[in-house]
């Protein structure tokens, strides 16, 4: 099986790179890493941080995406969400989801957004104006989306009864849909239903990697909260699954051996983005990477 390079849209860091607090060199280091595993393209994601915190790291996300091409943008998870729904995320740097907050932090560089629908105040629209990927995440709202950020993670869950973010995000053939497919944050069956209820071509797979993702690393600071990797999972002191500690092509190969994986999801992210696939993967049948180019 061929498909092209892969493209993470959301990723927080890998390798012990983190990207709200690390340099131009350690990014342009983490791309090159990411090329030699079949990742051919990313979205640098910021998770939930104070103001300052956010414009300096995007100024230092640009400069490294002048050296390394393979930076497609950044992906802001986080400040936007709705409390109920934080996860892992810091509350205290949370702010309404009006034009002028976000014009705090705005920058042509951030491509996609998650928010939560239900507390907008006129952002969507004017992200929407300005061609930013508009998702929902970390919320119980749906709206006038994309796509919908981590489905079934941290967010209101499928009902009989009136409406949820999983729900209409399920039935919705119109947007797209992240998943994480790690084994952890999704079962299969959780798996089995998404993949049956989503047209194949508004799938995207993410990682959601966190930065301690392939390191030596077994515990670290993430949305300043210490976090512990017990060599499946990352979670918090209190439990709450911090993010995936498996970039995608381990992924795929999870999917694959499970019957789940499609080609099509590789492609679908250059489409939402309206970019070119690229370059090229060779896989054996049991989804091990034997070449690329």
């Amino acid at each position: 099986m061929k498909t092209p390079l892969i493209i993470e849209q959301h990723f927080h860091g890998a390798y012990g790179v983190d990207f709200n607090s690390a340099g131009v060199n350690d990014i342009a280091e983490l791309a090159e890493k990411l090329r030699k595993i079949g990742i051919g393209g990313f979205f640098s994601t910021l998770v939930t941080d104070s103001v300052p915190n956010i414009k300096r790291q995007v100024e230092i996300i640009k400069q490294a995406a002048l050296k390394v091409p393979m930076i497609l943008g950044i992906h802001l998870e986080g400040i936007f969400i709705n409390p109920e729904k934080k996860g892992i995320h810091n509350p205290e740097h949370f702010l309404p989801l009006t034009v002028e907050n976000y014009k705090l932090i705005e920058d042509d560089f951030i491509k996609i957004v998650t928010l939560a629908p239900e507390l907008d105040e006129g952002l969507i629209d004017y992200l929407r104006s300005r061609d930013v990927k508009v998702q929902a995440g970390h919320c119980c709202g749906f709206g006038n989306v994309d796509g919908v950020t981590h489905m079934f993670n941290a967010m209101s869950a499928v009902t009989h009864r009136g409406i949820s973010t999983a729900l209409s995000a399920l039935i919705s053939d119109r947007v797209f849909a992240e998943i994480i497919a790690d084994g952890i944050h999704v079962s299969d069956d959780a798996l089995k239903l998404f993949f049956k209820s989503k047209p194949a071509e508004k799938v995207i797979l993410i990682s959601d990697a966190l930065p301690i993702t392939y390191s030596d690393l077994r515990e670290t600071i993430f949305a300043d909260s210490k976090i512990f990797y017990d060599g499946e999972s990352a979670k918090s002191a209190d439990g709450t699954i911090a993010g995936s500690t498996k970039l995608l092509p381990e992924i795929i190969k999870i999917l694959g051996r499970k019957g789940l994986f499609n080609p099509v999801f590789i492609e679908n992210t250059y489409r939402y983005h309206g970019l070119k696939p690229k370059g090229e993967i060779e896989w054996d049948e049991d989804f091990n990477i034997i070449n690329i180019q």
